[in-house]
């Protein structure tokens, strides 16, 4: 599954393992979803994952980047103007998705992108993949 990964679901993942964020971040590790990007998202992804308040080493920022390159899929994103975002710095996300047909733009601020079926939440993104992904059980007797 192709989606676009916004910069607060990364922090988020990393910062606590134990939620929807890092779920999608595994995901994403595991090969089970295919990052979509472009090279503004990797100078955002790069300059705010080693934002000191974070406390984030190298040694968990540069592996990470360089699987999203090598594992992702660039995007040549065409500017979309007809959209309003209340946060500018996000129209970059949706252009991506939209140009590369990603399934999803997995965000933690949804307020900050039109409201769309394509803009999930990790913990409604994670419900989706596991409803499309879950392979029945059988039981023997």
């Amino acid at each position: 599954m192709r989606v676009v990964l916004d910069t607060n679901v990364l922090i988020s993942g990393l910062i606590n393992p134990e939620g929807a964020p890092a779920q999608v971040v595994s995901l994403l590790l595991n090969g089970r979803i295919t990052a979509l990007f472009d090279d503004r998202m990797l100078r955002e992804y790069r300059e705010v994952l080693h934002r000191q308040k974070f406390g984030f080493t190298a040694t968990v920022v540069a592996p990470l980047l360089e699987y999203i390159r090598s594992e992702g899929e660039y995007v040549a994103a065409e500017p979309i103007s007809e959209k309003r975002f209340p946060d500018e710095d996000d129209r970059m996300f949706y252009e991506v998705a939209v140009t590369g047909n990603a399934r999803c733009v997995i965000t933690g601020n949804k307020d900050h992108y039109p409201r769309e079926a394509i803009i999930r939440s990790p913990k409604e993104f994670v419900a989706l993949y596991l409803s499309e992904n879950e392979q029945p059980t059988t039981e023997t007797t």
